[in-house]
């Protein structure tokens, strides 16, 4: 599992400083069902935007 989970989306509520996800846990899908070829084809479902929080 990963120590420590990077995201550069400033103006994500989870979003801290170092580039840091705050997120108690974080869940990623893909858009080609349950198989993605590279990370365009897959979005964080964990993001909020900021001012929504």
């Amino acid at each position: 599992m990963a120590k420590d989970v990077l995201c550069e989306v400033r103006n994500c509520h989870y979003w801290a400083e170092g580039n840091r996800c705050s997120a108690e846990s974080i869940y990623v899908v893909s858009h080609a069902g349950k198989m993605a070829a590279d990370s365009t084809e897959t979005d964080c479902k964990t993001f909020v935007p900021a001012n929504n929080a």
